[in-house]
């Protein structure tokens, strides 16, 4: 039986990761404050503050494999520094946003990266993560850099707005959608793969990303799940930045939106993942999946991402 440190495994990726490690036998033990929620049954959690010292005493010995889920320098550093020597594998999951631009359709895992210079911005911390692991893990070292991540219990809000608001029902505010793409990992399908890299040894760098969808296409698919038939008003990018409606995520959003010039954003090589075993179910399933959790969660409920109801209805009214 692999013995398997998470380092985290109490929030949402983490916990889907874990519960794939026990489906597969491994012997799991989560390193977390455990304020997120509870290791899912089968783990063990072992309680610590990892910014304390002696965070790491309990879980010092031979591993199996280790899965580092953090990224903040206060971390990842004392956590390698720790762990590395006595690890047979380390899984440190990233992000594609470490890339330096995003105007290259196609790009995969040989893309300039950002120079870390404000580690309190997400891409410098990632790169920074990435760095002072890899230099005590070589040849044991698997980075992975996912794209959007979606499905149930996204605490981001961004995917599953679409399901919510078109459940609601009546016109929708929508991009201008001609060239744009979506480009979505569901997050059982990451942890599944992450976990069977894992137990292969997989090492270096992949970009886990699915396959980059028209706008267009994803929309029709969740129109098709949710019964919807009002009309999709579409707006160009200018009189969508002029009532304040903002790209990507957070409030005032329309969700999964970017500027143009940011296209390859969405449409990455996934060939290095798929060629190590990734697996991706069909874009119907994970917005089913989406839907489900959104009706359960509550479609009229207070959101990250997204425009309010009132707010999509006063930039409706204005465009006319």
């Amino acid at each position: 039986m692999r013995r398997v440190l998470v380092l985290g495994g109490t929030a949402w990726l983490g916990r889907a990761i874990v519960r794939q490690l026990v489906a597969g036998g491994d012997d799991v033990v989560c390193l977390a404050r455990g304020e997120s929620g509870e290791v899912p049954d089968g783990a063990r959690l072992v309680a610590a503050d990892r910014r304390s010292p002696g965070a790491y005493d309990d879980v010092r010995g031979d591993w199996d494999e280790v899965v580092e889920l953090a990224y903040e320098p206060d971390l990842v550093g004392p956590a390698v520094e720790a762990l590395a020597e006595r690890a047979a594998h380390w899984t440190l999951v990233s992000s594609v946003s470490v890339y330096r631009g995003h105007g290259t359709v196609g790009a995969d895992e040989s893309a300039d990266v950002v120079e870390p210079a404000d580690l309190a911005a997400y891409p410098d911390a990632k790169v920074a993560a990435e760095r002072v692991t890899a230099r005590h893990l070589d040849g044991r070292l698997l980075v992975a850099r996912p794209g959007l991540i979606v499905g149930p219990g996204d605490p981001s809000d961004r995917f599953g707005y679409w399901s919510a608001r078109l459940a609601r029902g009546g016109d929708v505010l929508v991009p201008r959608m001609s060239g744009r793409h979506v480009q979505v990992i569901d997050v059982s399908d990451l942890a599944a793969w992450l976990a069977d890299a894992g137990r292969t040894g997989l090492a270096g760098v992949v970009d886990a990303v699915g396959h980059a969808d028209p706008m267009a296409d994803l929309l029709r698919v969740v129109s098709e799940a949710t019964g919807h038939r009002g009309a999709l008003v579409e707006a160009d990018d200018e009189a969508l930045l002029a009532h304040d409606v903002r790209y990507w995520a957070g409030p005032r959003s329309l969700p999964l939106w970017l500027p143009l010039a940011d296209a390859g954003f969405a449409r990455r090589s996934g060939a290095r993942f798929r060629a190590s075993g990734g697996r991706l179910r069909p874009l119907g399933e994970t917005v089913r999946r989406t839907l489900a959790d959104e009706v359960a969660r509550g479609i009229d409920r207070d959101r990250r991402s997204g425009l309010t109801p009132a707010q999509e209805a006063e930039v409706l009214s204005a465009l006319g």
